[in-house]
């Protein structure tokens, strides 16, 4: 009897050591902190019950994940990955995002979302703007800043925060002014005198780092700030007195985008695993978890989730593009030019 027992038990264990080597594995290379946390928890598991596939989690920044694209370029040992549009739009050109398969959710999606062709789409995106401590500028008799040109205020020197021209935020600041004083992206120029010369003195700090930038706010150093409505949502969410605001010159987007890597093992699953993101059920997670605006229009928030972040296609059709083609080639460029004069 005892030996019926035993190899029974021996069999149901070699059974589901079976079934754990035939369970194909997803590698998907995203964001940290507080990403990690909602995807581990709120949305991989129902993704692994569905397609009996488990993920593994890869945390890493967008040049984190897209340097690991470039090493493993060879043999590509990630299957999904989430960057930011501008690196996405790298890793496009270089030939690491397979192309994307029709599913019935594309149609669903909102123009600014379709990026990169058929070899990646956005799946959230979030507004670039301006940050303000409200009980400050109270405090100070100053109106709420509505314009881009609040930026060079002489009243606010020494009291404005924006991170430096690796960081999207802080590119976007560069094109911008670049537009305001009658240049573009072709022409540049202008937007560099800006920063140097307007701007330049009234910024404190050229903080990439959300962390800082936060105690910066926190510790009373700054009071205004570009940067972007969800890092703002998180802020506020904290109890700190601080508010976004789209400036009446408009707002660039900011997207997060996936793609499916070329060269996986699992490509049924990858192209399964981009689509779930795009489902109104997990749009809405990313919305309330994240501080991304849904770029799938049958996606529903609740009103004190959607305040928080770019919602409904009126809103989102406001954003402004940014040429990553253009911008991507002229980066290094550009860095090289803003260390020498902006951020000096």
């Amino acid at each position: 009897m005892k030996q019926q027992v035993l190899a029974a038990a021996v069999f149901a264990l070699c059974s589901a050591s079976a079934a754990m080597a035939q369970q194909p594995t997803l590698y998907v290379g995203s964001y940290g902190g507080s990403t990690e946390k909602a995807f581990k928890e709120k949305i991989i598991p129902a993704f692994e019950t569905r397609h009996k596939v488990k993920v593994v989690y890869v945390a890493g920044n967008s040049t984190d994940t897209l340097a690991k694209l470039q090493a493993q370029k060879a043999r590509q040992e990630l299957d999904v990955v989430l960057l930011d549009d501008g690196p996405m739009y790298q890793a496009v050109q270089f030939g690491f995002c397979d192309a994307i398969k029709d599913a019935p959710v594309y149609k669903d999606l909102y123009p600014i979302a379709k990026i990169g062709g058929n070899k990646a789409t956005g799946i959230g995106v979030v507004a670039t703007g301006l940050v303000y401590n409200t009980e400050a500028f109270k405090k100070a008799g100053l109106p709420k800043p509505d314009s881009w040109e609040a930026l060079t205020d002489k009243t606010l020197r020494q009291k404005v925060a924006i991170p430096p021209i690796s960081n999207t935020y802080g590119l976007q600041t560069l094109t911008m002014f670049a537009k305001l004083r009658k240049g573009s992206d072709q022409n540049i120029d202008p937007g560099f005198t800006a920063l140097a010369k307007e701007v330049g003195p009234n910024v404190l700090a050229w903080e990439p780092s959300p962390g800082k930038m936060t105690e910066l706010f926190q510790n009373g150093d700054v009071t205004l700030a570009v940067w972007g409505s969800g890092r703002a949502q998180s802020l506020k969410d904290t109890g700190f007195p601080v508010e976004f605001v789209y400036p009446k010159e408009g707002a660039p987007a900011l997207l997060t985008a996936a793609c499916p890597v070329v060269q996986s093992d699992v490509p049924e699953q990858s192209q399964a695993f981009v689509q779930y993101l795009l489902t109104p059920e997990v749009q809405a997670i990313l919305a309330d978890s994240q501080g991304w605006g849904p770029v799938n229009g049958k996606a529903r928030l609740e009103p004190t989730v959607a305040a928080k972040v770019p919602y409904g296609q009126a809103q989102v059709d406001k954003l402004l593009p940014t040429n990553w083609t253009l911008v991507n080639e002229k980066r290094a460029e550009w860095t090289n030019r803003w260390n020498r004069t902006v951020e000096r």
